[in-house]
């Protein structure tokens, strides 16, 4: 019979327990669904013989809720949940959000900031010498020195000031495996240093340098001292992401302390996919959550399949190069079939699939025939600047499982709400996709994500020019015409990203009253961890180029970058207006409303009174 994972010590007896042989330590709600990397991770374990405890959310200022099963006997593993506890914690303005949707009931405050390091602490204090893993959204990318933007500087590889033994990064189903039994065998936890996907701390280098063709990294000193040094490296560990073609990366900080970072784990094999999606999920949060309100973030993923990971897309502003990579990954049509089989037993069903996808949904095999031998190329991208000649354009694999999908008694709807690569889609000849996805798998509109409108923030961005989402738009629009349908398409925007200005923030504007639509949302950059754009945001170069880009980094700019995109609300007239001067595009305010963006006056007539 299926059942949660024990998260009390009465919980663990009932099973029969007297000790678990890992506990995991969790940033979120226990919610025991594939969407949550803490339940795939425990669920892995248990399907290797395993017995995994959870503490969700624990006190950080009470030791003793760190020792709620005592000592594990193999060790600790944590991670801060499904978000990195920053990016949980505050918006990109840096004020604290109002609600967390992985806590019951939406409550902030459940967990401290920089979980990771906390939590650790908190085990450190209670039992010294336990081995502790680290890994998750946070660890996985804050693995090597990194640029913090709560804090605007650079912090060490979280390793260091977590003060854990192993750090696993990407996805971990095949390294905590592979720790676990490693530790089981009586291996000590220092000496588990060759395991694909890891990171740890060494004194001694040479046998990495020597043997492994480690490649050594500018020292932390270096990186502080110079951010030309910070752009070079994060680079070279860029290039050094693929499975097949990546080196041991060494990072030095004071006289003997290293942090070496281990190729990564390879992709997981269809057959394996299926293996982890299929584990005994519970397929929703914890009952003892219900009488706070349950868990939010459970309402959009439950009734979701996951059916690829991995991305060869290459956005500079996306982390999924660092994390789960560029080689796409599948499941297999049966086992997606079965999961949806088993959606429509469920009381709460409503006959909707809320979405059928992964990172970006119509990517359902590798980007070419040769990744999964040789990896994705290390010094070209697969769709920018445009689609490469080697590229599989194909979307007869997926076409045939959103049929099957269809199909099933009690489906009435099958949504497509990941994103969809829009220049993939125009590569494939065959409109087959489209149609059936205008047809049967949206609801009035589709959301894609142009993000820009100026090509030289597009190739900053790696998104495809201004001249591909136009043409996009024209197909969509003729299908839609030919089925007799009245749907439109959604944009999502990005302000103030790295090289763009208030001049094309205002071309950006120009172009969205053109459309004759205003974005209900808008994302203003945020300065996330290990990605492209946040490392031109924080060295004011391009890693990949090594040339200067201008960059925004005033709060005030960043609003009226913001309030442009949104011109039309009443609200934004006056950063509107400022922004307009400052640029000196005065010929945008007037009453002209198929040329200018504001009249001189507040709408509604009255008049605003003028500034000194």
């Amino acid at each position: 019979m299926k059942q949660f994972l024990p998260i009390t010590i009465q919980e663990m007896h009932q099973r029969g327990w007297s000790q678990p042989d890992f506990v995991f330590v969790i940033g979120d709600a226990y919610v025991d669904h594939s969407s949550f990397g803490p339940a795939i991770i425990s669920r892995v374990l248990e399907s290797h013989g395993y017995k995994v405890a959870i503490i969700s959310q624990p006190d950080w200022t009470d030791d003793e809720s760190i020792a709620v099963f005592g000592e594990p006997r193999l060790g600790f593993l944590v991670s801060a949940g499904n978000m990195d506890s920053m990016v949980n914690h505050f918006s990109v303005t840096k004020h604290r959000r109002g609600m967390d949707a992985y806590t019951p009931g939406g409550k902030p405050g459940k967990r401290p900031d920089y979980a990771t390091i906390v939590y650790c602490n908190l085990i450190r204090r209670k039992y010294k010498k336990s081995p502790i893993m680290i890994g998750g959204i946070e660890a996985s990318l804050r693995r090597l020195a990194h640029y913090d933007y709560w804090s605007d500087k650079l912090k060490h590889s979280i390793l260091l000031d977590s003060g854990a033994n192993l750090l696993m990064y990407g996805m971990g189903e095949l390294a905590v495996v592979e720790i676990a039994d490693a530790l089981n065998s009586g291996i000590a936890v220092e000496d588990i240093t060759y395991v694909k996907g890891t990171v740890y701390k060494s004194k001694d280098v040479s046998s990495v340098v020597e043997s492994q063709d480690g490649i050594m990294l500018p020292t932390y000193d270096e990186l502080v001292a110079d951010k030309l040094n910070y752009a070079r490296s994060f680079y070279t560990q860029y290039q050094n992401t693929d499975f097949a073609s990546a080196k041991p990366l060494i990072e030095k900080y004071g006289e003997k302390k290293y942090i070496v970072q281990n190729p990564p784990a390879r992709p997981l094999t269809m057959q394996e996919m299926d293996d982890v999606y299929e584990l005994p999920y519970m397929n929703t949060y914890h009952p003892s959550y219900e009488k706070e309100g349950g868990v939010p973030a459970i309402s959009e993923i439950k009734f979701s399949l996951t059916s690829n990971r991995g991305c060869f897309g290459g956005c500079s502003f996306c982390a999924l190069t660092f994390h789960q990579g560029r080689i796409v990954q599948v499941r297999s049509h049966e086992s997606l079939v079965r999961e949806a089989k088993e959606m429509t037993k469920d009381s709460e069903f409503k006959g909707y699939i809320h979405d059928v996808g992964g990172p970006t949904a119509n990517f359902r095999r590798p980007a070419c025939d040769k990744q999964m031998e040789h990896g994705a190329c290390t010094n070209k991208q697969c769709l920018y600047p445009k689609p490469c000649a080697n590229l599989k354009v194909t979307h007869e694999d997926y076409i045939a499982l959103l049929r099957k999908l269809r199909a099933i008694p009690g489906v009435k709807k099958v949504f497509i709400r990941s994103g969809i690569r829009y220049d993939y889609l125009l590569a494939d000849k065959d409109d087959k996709f489209l149609r059936e996805l205008c047809q049967y798998h949206i609801s009035g509109q589709l959301r894609v994500a142009p993000e820009h409108i100026t090509d030289h923030v597009l190739d900053l961005m790696g998104k495809p020019r201004a001249e591909v989402y136009n043409a996009f738009c024209k197909k969509f629009e003729k299908v839609n015409k030919q089925l007799g349908m009245n749907q439109y398409i959604v944009p999502y925007l990005i302000s103030s990203h790295p090289g763009s200005n208030l001049r094309d923030a205002i071309a950006l504007a120009e172009s969205i009253r053109d459309m004759g639509y205003m974005p209900e949302q808008v994302q203003d950059f945020y300065p996330t961890p290990s990605t492209i754009s946040t490392c031109m945001y924080y060295t004011c170069v391009d890693p990949r180029t090594m040339k200067k880009v201008e960059i925004v980094s005033n709060p005030h700019e960043k609003a009226m970058q913001r309030a442009l995109i949104q011109y039309r609300k009443p609200e934004n007239y006056e950063l509107v207006k400022e922004a307009l001067i400052k640029a000196r595009r005065e010929d945008l305010i007037g009453f002209d409303k198929n040329k200018c963006l504001i009249p001189p006056r507040q709408i509604g007539g009255k008049k605003r009174r003028g500034r000194k």
